[in-house]
């Protein structure tokens, strides 16, 4: 008699604490649902448009004097938001690009505008909900839709101008851009703030670097080297449609 009141102790015993596992199973099992449910991201498509100033330089080898040379951008813009924290940004920019002479004391002004049309396709990784710090990287090509030239004096005549500087490379002045096709690599940081969940405002500052040469750079070519550098700073728009 004795061992069947322990052998029903014991199998109430074994009945409670399976039953309490079992209950404490379930409740984490819908906790963990829950925090995946909680934790699933929709996905967020935009359009915008951006604008801003950039400075760019090319850098000569053998190296010239110059200083950075102001320019314009404007685009538009396409974002895909899958992951939370993570998405890809693709735009369509005009963008001005170029080098300016630095003659120094000298009376003289010499720069070269080089106009793009640029595709930069670039991982986009941020922070933040209603107010936003991102981090964009990625490649980009461009095509030169032409170039134009500002000087004070004839470019083409210089041994014949007084008190011209000496001592300095000048062939870069008569040379048109030889590469029509320009590819790099570019890098950007700012913050963007959701006005509503369609629309948003963004400020970006980011740098650009060449990796193609925009003169040609045979063995028997002057320059082995003249790849573009840009910084530039825009603000943009953006429009939530999913």
């Amino acid at each position: 008699m004795k061992k069947s009141v322990r052998f029903d102790n014991l199998s109430r015993l074994v009945r409670g604490v399976w039953s309490k596992s079992l209950l404490i199973l379930s409740l984490t099992s819908a906790g963990t649902f829950y925090a995946d449910a909680q934790a699933h991201y929709s996905s967020n498509v935009s359009i915008g448009v951006k604008a801003g100033a950039d400075l760019s330089r090319v850098n000569f080898y053998p190296s010239i004097r110059q200083s950075m040379k102001a320019g314009a951008l404007a685009g538009v813009t396409f974002r895909y938001i899958e992951e939370n924290h993570f998405g890809i940004i693709a735009e369509l920019n005009f963008i001005q690009r170029g080098w300016k002479e630095n003659f120094e004391e000298a009376p003289f002004i010499y720069s070269r505008t080089l106009n793009y049309l640029e595709l930069p396709v670039l991982a986009h990784i941020y922070f933040g909900r209603r107010g936003k710090f991102f981090f964009n990287a990625g490649p980009q090509i461009g095509c030169l839709l032409g170039e134009s030239t500002s000087a004070n004096f004839n470019p083409s005549d210089i041994g014949q101008i007084s008190g011209f500087p000496s001592n300095r490379q000048n062939a870069q002045m008569n040379m048109p851009a030889h590469n029509h096709l320009d590819y790099g690599i570019s890098a950007g940081l700012g913050g963007e703030f959701n006005i509503n969940r369609e629309n948003s405002l963004s400020l970006e500052a980011r740098f650009y670097l060449g990796l193609g040469n925009i003169m040609s750079a045979k063995r028997v070519d002057i320059y082995s080297a003249s790849n573009s550098m840009t910084i530039s700073v825009s603000a943009g728009y953006w429009f939530r449609f999913k």
